[in-house]
């Protein structure tokens, strides 16, 4: 059924890592950037923010290696 997360499961680790931060990073800015003044914030600075929220899925990936060593 779901064949993209067994594909990223079967990748190594270091693969990854570059493709949730290549899918992640863009999506986050963006978002960030356009919904910042919705709430009050300067675009750049919600492009800011929203890089900082897009870098949750990396961290846990990263955590998640971390526990299985």
């Amino acid at each position: 059924m779901s064949l993209l997360p067994r594909w990223f499961e079967t990748q190594p680790f270091e693969r990854q890592i570059v493709v949730l931060a290549v899918v992640c990073d863009p999506i986050g800015f963006t978002a960030g950037y356009l919904l910042a003044p919705e709430l009050g914030v300067e675009p750049i600075l919600g492009g800011v923010y929203g890089l900082v929220a897009a870098s949750l899925p990396l961290s846990l990936l990263v955590m998640r290696e971390a526990g299985e060593n």
